[in-house]
């Protein structure tokens, strides 16, 4: 039999329907309808090495249509990423290296963890914006020759650009001009439930040519798919490749929906079988057909990369700065020195910690170039500004300060993009929105990014904003997803030991930041933030009760515990700075500082809930409800939580305990 492109696509999509089949789970329709992209992405156009998938200026694909990782998974193998046949036969199961949507750090060749519907997308923008920022950033240096220019590729279909998220990140990515993003739109038409046209009927290609995209419309063959691609890199524009194709193509439920999310029955498969003219057993592709597929790859790549690691070993030794910027941008650290110790502090400092904290990220900034991001269009109220900068542009390309515009949830996806390529980036808004960019905080923790998320105006004592703007049960809903560190200072000496804690260490942050004025106060200490919490004030003499708060209610349980030393209640005050990193510290340091057998009471203004693993929810004094539209002062005493009735609440749990 003469192997040819064909030959490849047919192994490619019985591959994908053996999984399946194997699994008795899984996706078939794209598998069948989108093999013919994939194989030419891979083979034709893609600039990788499956030997090294790593290699730093490989040309990234994110299957942003997750639910289509049959097809991935056996597109890899055919290209020679380190999977094998075994592999392909644990798809979806449990510890296997093909898990039921593409995981990033589980998959050799796998970019971005994908699943939820348009956040790939997001993701292939941020890529794209750190390529444009690597590329400036190292032509500033060496400007004889780029050495990051690589494009990112994304496959998304009807689903995900229903999502809302797709438009934000797409309506940036025009904004900002990235011209080596290249978008191929699997447009099949049905989604789980039916034809698009019950959901979807406006005129995709319109909307993304006034998004500023150029624009292809072709049918699905791979000749045809290949010239796009050419076509697309020589544009000055972002790329959409409006691809019609057949879902489940082959299949006798094909171009229906009934072919999208379940197992083709017994009789299909082998009709495909027949139709794609495979004569081997299940998961049996014959060794010319992966050379063929494997040699097209190599023929085209390899030199490619031997020249860049060639050249890049070369420029590093001869550019001192290169070989920094390529140091930091392989480990993904960042490598600043930053030491809490070096910080001094006057004790009569005060200030808004929005102001206090833009100058601590400042202060991160001017040591590194890795650290960059921005807001929702929030970056004057939630002082999250990188100084002596404009903002980033498609001619102010090294320019920090990124105007993600009010877009919340492409902002989470863009920053996930631009951490999987190993920048530290940061995103912020008022944090009652961070409901809006929760889906991609999930995803930025899933796969462990350096991702820093600044929330500022904290509580209900924002006041005149009123309940939609005044955020009750963001915190715990944050404190709840699992692989985050969430830290909600109470002044600048807090402020400095949870940055302190974020350069030091890999992981997705949280910063929550009050919208007031706050002194230093006496016996906070940068250096116990690493604990999560800590004794800020030690009972006079035989403790009573143990207040625990976090943020700017550390102030007011302070000034209660004093006025309840001279009633002849003594208090202990500790600090919750970070209840993640609390949970993380040894039974001993739990029960010194928490003793089992003393009252513990909890101030913070939040849902009860988010204290009810250290006391009772009796002790808790929080906010069950939403607030009002008035002055601070107002708002605090309406919902009882102004001092006064924090002070008597305190003083009547410890007199009836």
């Amino acid at each position: 039999m003469k192997v040819n492109d064909q030959s490849c696509i047919n192994a490619i999509k019985m591959l994908g329907i053996d999984m399946i089949d194997k699994a008795h789970s899984g996706h078939p329709g794209i598998v069948l309808g989108a093999a013919n992209i994939l194989y030419t992405l891979y083979a034709k156009c893609l600039m990788i090495n499956p030997r090294e998938p790593n290699w730093f200026n490989r040309d990234r694909f994110v299957m942003s249509a997750g639910h289509g990782s049959a097809l991935l998974y056996s597109t890899l193998y055919m290209s020679g990423y380190d999977l094998t046949i075994s592999d392909l036969k644990n798809f979806r199961r449990i510890n296997s290296l093909t898990p039921g949507h593409p995981e990033y750090g589980t998959t050799p060749g796998v970019d971005a963890s994908t699943g939820p519907l348009g956040q790939g997308v997001a993701n292939a923008v941020g890529m794209a914006l750190a390529e444009r920022y690597y590329r400036e950033l190292t032509l500033k240096y060496y400007p004889d020759k780029a050495l990051v220019d690589y494009y990112t590729y994304v496959l998304c279909g009807d689903g995900d650009l229903m999502e809302g998220i797709s438009y934000e990140a797409l309506s940036f990515a025009g904004t900002q001009n990235l011209n080596k993003l290249i978008v191929l739109y699997d447009a099949n038409g049905i989604s789980l439930d039916g034809p698009t046209s019950l959901t979807f009927t406006e005129n995709v290609v319109d909307r993304m040519e006034a998004l500023g995209f150029s624009i292809q419309m072709i049918e699905s063959d791979p000749d045809l798919i290949e010239k796009a691609i050419k076509k697309a890199k020589r544009s000055n524009k972002p790329s959409f490749i409006y691809i019609e194709s057949i879902i489940g193509e082959g299949s006798k439920l094909q171009n229906t929906n009934k072919v999208h999310g379940k197992p083709l029955d017994k009789d299909d498969i082998s009709s495909l079988r027949s139709i794609l003219d495979i004569k081997e057993d299940p998961f049996v592709v014959p060794v010319d057909i992966l050379k063929f597929m494997q040699k097209k790859i190599e023929q085209r790549c390899k030199s490619v990369y031997d020249e860049w690691a060639n050249e890049k070993t070369i420029i590093c030794n001869a550019n001192r700065m290169i070989k920094q910027i390529f140091n930091n941008i392989e480990k993904g650290t960042l490598s600043v020195d930053f030491d809490v110790a070096n910080f001094e502090v006057s004790d009569d400092y005060t200030e808004d910690l929005r102001d206090t904290n833009q100058k601590v990220m400042n202060i991160i900034a001017r040591k590194t170039p890795f650290f960059l991001g921005g807001s929702a269009d929030l970056s004057s109220s939630t002082k999250t500004y990188i100084f002596n900068e404009d903002f980033m542009s498609k001619d102010k390309t090294l320019d920090r300060n990124i105007p993600f515009g009010v877009r919340e949830h492409a902002m989470g996806g863009i920053l996930n993009g631009m951490a999987l390529c190993n920048l530290n980036v940061f995103g912020s808004t008022f944090l009652t929105f961070s409901d809006y960019v929760k889906p991609a905080i999930r995803m930025s923790a899933m796969q462990n990014l350096n991702v820093n998320y600044v929330f500022t105006h904290d509580s209900i004592l924002i006041g005149e904003d009123g309940p939609t703007h005044e955020p009750i049960e963001q915190l715990i809903a944050l404190r709840s997803i699992p692989n985050i560190t969430l830290f909600r200072p109470c002044d600048i000496n807090e402020l400095l030991g949870s940055w302190d804690y974020i350069v030091k260490n890999k992981g997705t942050n949280i910063v929550v930041v009050a919208r007031k004025e706050l002194s230093k106060l006496s016996g906070s200490k940068a250096e116990q933030v690493k604990n999560g919490a800590y004794m800020v004030k030690k009972e006079k003499k035989q403790l009573d009760a143990v207040l625990v708060a976090s943020g700017s209610e550390l102030e007011i349980a302070m000034k209660v515990s004093d006025e309840l030393d001279s009633l002849g209640m003594h208090t202990r005050v500790v600090s919750m700075v970070s209840q993640e990193l609390f949970d993380k510290q040894s039974d001993e340091y739990k029960k010194e500082l928490l003793p089992n057998n003393v009252l513990k009471i909890a101030i913070e203004l939040s849902t009860t809930n988010n204290y009810q693993k250290y006391t009772s929810d009796k002790f808790i004094i929080g906010i069950n409800d939403f607030g009002y539209s008035g002055s601070k002062n107002d708002v605090a005493e309406k919902m009882l939580v102004d001092f006064k009735s924090i002070k008597s609440r305190v003083e009547k749990i410890i007199r009836n305990n």
